[in-house]
């Protein structure tokens, strides 16, 4: 099975509390808009590996690549 944005949305959803994600992709490469509470006090590399680890094994199995924007709940409104 292919992967597809709904089902890295559904991810990632699944293992971060999020209040705005988005997902695009080709099948191969993917961008997120990500905003979770989360994040909040945390370095970009920090929030990543959020995200990588709501993710789990499949960013090295199913996800060839993925860029991310991550952002607090008061980033994303301001």
């Amino acid at each position: 099975m292919s992967t597809t944005p709904e089902l890295i949305h559904s991810y990632i959803s699944a293992g971060l509390e999020c209040t705005h994600l988005h997902v695009e992709g080709d099948g191969q490469h993917f961008t997120a808009v990500i905003v979770s509470p989360a994040f909040a006090g945390k370095r970009p590399i920090q929030r990543h590996q959020l995200v990588y680890a709501a993710l789990g094994d499949r960013m090295r199995e199913e996800i060839h690549a993925l860029s991310m924007k991550t952002l607090t709940p008061d980033e994303y409104q301001g």
